[in-house]
């Protein structure tokens, strides 16, 4: 890496170590991002009540569902960008910049929009419980004040990603996490606002990770600098952000919609139940957070070795990415199962949310390394300009099957066990598709 410029070199030399420097930073900034739910949960859980913690927890597909698409769409930045420094194009590198960003500025606009009008009626349709309905409300609204600030954070992140620079994002999620907590701490704790607290501490953090992203991009040199009197859309650079973004976007849209259905059957066995789930759910989110690091490790390295023809380049990075993350994950999940009695005790002491917590550890936490399976190859497909297949597959394979079971299978055999099924199911069959899809497109891709 050229420490002057930040930018990391992934056209020459050896590869693992660059991927492994790139997907470390960047699978830590996963895990302090959902730090953020997990310090909320964390601090209502041990300092408010089940109810409070339930109203923050049953706020997290819905956020996923409105956030997904334009977070999503931050995957097309990133390939952008990359290609265009692969395939040596530097000098339209500055227009990509600025059209990212100022994507970023609407799609925060518009969901802070749609945030805060639209709680009460998705809360409802939900079924989010009546004790928890008034508190859960109350949260997304304020969560939704932050919408700028996410998109901005995640959008400037993935076009510093682009060059190989994941250390200045980790850094900015670090100091912002770090306020986080101590906020957290000092609203629910000293000041006794309890879910505005914790809502209010989000909120905080996110704008300190935005502002530190903006001047990592307003401070950089060269076709990277980021000047806001040059924020514009420009007609090229967003149709290539929208072929592999949209897709991205629309797949993890779908996926939010259908875990939101899985949240809805949650809700019906009442706050207890959903305060475990939720509890639980933060160390689903570490391991995906190391497997999903090493996607985006192939998406990058990927994107600027095809933009320079280099095929047995990219085959590398493939296999790397696979080996590193499934082993990484494996070491995650092993450390995570072994300690799960005392990690879910950081989230509440109440017996019956523990007993729903380790029902989801057993079925859903144990075989989690199955989401590598699909998706680094997912990573990878988009690293090879093909962003609609794996939106495809997951589409299919893990949202239009868990539907069909929720709707079907559920209702017949009615239990929390039966229900939280479906996640293992669905990734092996997802796995399954996407690995066919990508040696097929590999062919394609680089034929003989």
């Amino acid at each position: 890496m050229n420490r002057t410029n930040n930018e990391m070199d992934m056209l020459h030399g050896p590869l693992a170590g660059k991927m492994v420097l790139f997907a470390l930073p960047l699978a830590a900034s996963s895990v302090l991002q959902q730090l953020f739910n997990a310090a909320d949960l964390a601090v209502v859980g041990r300092f408010a009540s089940a109810e409070a913690m339930a109203a923050v927890g049953s706020n997290s597909s819905v956020i996923s569902l409105m956030v997904s698409l334009f977070v999503g769409m931050s995957v097309g930045a990133n390939v952008v960008i990359a290609n265009l420094l692969g395939s040596g194009r530097r000098d339209e590198v500055s227009d990509a910049v600025h059209t990212v960003i100022a994507v970023a500025l609407i799609a925060g606009a518009g969901l802070l929009c749609l945030g805060v009008g639209l709680a009460s009626p998705i809360l409802t349709l939900m079924g989010a419980p009546e004790n928890v309905m008034n508190l859960a409300k109350l949260y997304l609204r304020i969560y939704f004040l932050g919408m700028p600030a996410i998109m901005i954070y995640n959008y400037g992140s993935a076009i510093l990603r682009s060059r190989g620079d994941s250390r200045r994002p980790f850094l900015a999620l670090t100091l912002a996490g770090l306020l986080n907590v101590a906020l957290n701490l000092l609203f629910v704790v000293v000041f006794h606002w309890h879910v505005v607290g914790v809502a209010l501490a989000t909120v905080l953090s996110n704008c300190l990770s935005a502002g530190l992203t903006l001047r990592f991009l307003v401070k950089s040199e060269g076709e990277f600098r980021l000047d806001l009197g040059r924020l514009r859309l420009r007609k090229k650079y967003l149709a290539g952000l929208l072929h592999i973004g949209l897709p991205a976007g629309l797949q993890g849209m779908v996926f939010s919609l259908s875990n939101v259905v899985i949240q809805t059957a949650v809700n019906s066995f009442g706050a207890d139940c959903i305060a475990g789930m939720t509890a639980a759910q933060n160390f689903e989110f570490m391991s995906y957070c190391v497997v999903n690091a090493f996607s985006q490790t192939a998406v990058t390295f990927i994107s600027q070795n095809y933009g320079a023809h280099d095929k047995a380049r990219c085959r590398r990075v493939f296999s790397l990415a696979m080996l590193l993350g499934l082993g990484s994950d494996a070491v995650v999940l092993v450390l995570i199962y072994l300690t799960r009695g005392t990690l879910i005790r950081i989230f509440t002491t109440d017996p019956a949310v523990i007993a729903y917590s380790m029902i989801r550890f057993s079925i859903v936490v144990a075989p989690h390394i199955l989401i590598g399976s699909y998706e680094i190859p997912g990573g990878a497909l988009r690293g090879l300009n093909r962003s609609m297949v794996p939106a495809l597959i997951s589409v299919l394979g893990t949202c239009a099957f868990r539907l069909l079971y929720v709707f079907t299978f559920f209702p017949a055999h009615r239990s929390i066990e039966t229900l939280l099924a479906v996640y293992p199911a669905s990734w092996v069959l997802t796995g399954i598709a996407m690995n066919v899809a990508f040696r097929t497109v590999w062919k394609r891709s680089f034929p003989q």
